[in-house]
Formats: structure tokens, sequence, C-alpha cells
């Protein structure tokens, strides 16, 4: 298969999926949503109050877009997806502060590999000839509030989306070993989202984190 047909193939799966959920997103009731995911809804604006790694967006309803009342829209086609899927299957509970692997997640064991390839590697490729630039990023986030963990040569916990947290960490390589990362979830995780949204969300995570890391 050449890569234009796959790409076309690619596009119309999205399109499909994501008309799929537009459709059981507009059927629902608003404060449905509101209670289930603890999310604030405007109805002058007709929208629930999104909060994305630090940016905050209005996410329209019924007719589901997506707009950053602060900063730069860095929302890809497939976060909005993952953010229109979270909004009419997710549920938001609670974390106790805890934080959990991949792996530990229901069905996590099953994707890991895929979770690993994605998500971890991007970061490591990312940071791991330069744990300070993962440093230059949080500072020059302020929306971020990212929190400074003592662990690997760099490592952050921050705000995902309201109320879910993820935590990144490097390793720089040296001659012995190649560069390393990981990525944590507060265990409120396994109830706003399945293990292959968690992994979703990860790969924006990281995509963006990413992105950012080349401009410092």
């Amino acid at each position: 298969m050449n890569d234009a047909l796959r790409g076309e193939r690619t596009h119309d799966h999205y399109l499909s999926t994501f008309n799929h959920y537009l459709g059981i997103y507009g059927a629902l009731r608003p404060e449905e949503i509101s209670r289930r995911c603890a999310l604030e809804f405007d109805e002058a604006k007709s929208g629930f109050a999104l909060r994305v790694m630090g940016t905050e967006y209005l996410a329209a309803f019924p007719d589901f877009g997506m707009t950053p009342l602060t900063g730069a829209d860095f929302c890809s086609r497939t976060g909005k997806l993952l953010f229109l899927r979270y909004l009419c299957e997710g549920r938001y509970c609670g974390g106790t502060g805890g934080q959990v692997s991949y792996d530990a997640l229901p069905w996590g064991e099953v994707y890991y590999k895929n979770f690993r390839g994605r998500c971890v590697s991007r970061l490591a490729r990312a940071f791991g000839k330069d744990a300070g630039a993962l440093d230059r990023v949080m500072r020059g986030s302020a929306g971020l509030r990212a929190e400074k963990l003592r662990q690997g040569d760099a490592g952050y916990r921050f705000e995902f989306l309201n109320g879910l947290y993820m935590s990144v960490i490097v390793w720089e390589g040296d001659e012995e070993f190649p560069p390393s990362a990981q990525m944590l979830f507060s265990d409120n995780f396994a109830f706003a989202f399945t293990a292959e949204d968690v992994a979703a969300a990860a790969e924006f995570a990281a995509g963006y984190l990413a992105s950012l890391g080349n401009d410092v």
C-alpha cells in the first residue's frame, strides 16, 4: 500500500470515528456530562471549560469543537478526538495523590509495549541527551504549574486535564546505558480513560513536550 492510500484510509477512519462520537455527544445532556466529568458548563458560551496542559479551552456543545481561551491552540485532531471521547464516556473521580505506572492500569500490561514505543521512547529521544531541556520547558511553561520531582536527571508532575495528573521522568544516557524515561499517572486516570486512551493521552503530552523542547 502506498503512503498516499494509507494516509487516505487513516483519515477516513479518523472521520468515521470522530463522527460516531460526535453523534453520541450531541445526544447527551450537558448537565449529565458536567456531573460525570466534574466540568463547568457555560450556558452563555454553550461549552465546557477544559484545562489542557495549562491552556484553557472551551469545548463547544452540542457541535463539538475546541477553542483556546488562553494561549495558542496546540490541540491536534487526535487530541480533540481523545477529549471528545472523554466527554462522552469518561468519569472524573478525585485521586488519592498516588501515582501508578501504565502497566498497573487495567489492561495496561496488554498495551504496554505499544505505550512504551509511542510515549516513553519519544520522551527519551527528546530529552535523554539533555535533561536540562525538560527543566527549561517546564520553567518556561507557567501554565503547566509543574511540580519538580526528586527522580531521574529531570522529573516533573503536571496537570494533564482538569484534576488528572501525569509525571514525566528522564535519565540521560551515558557510555553504558542509553537514555531512558518513565511516565506515571494519577490514580484517578483509571476511571477517566481506557488503557488505550491513557496511551493516547500520554502520546499527546509527550509530543507536546517534545515540541516545546525543540524551541528551548
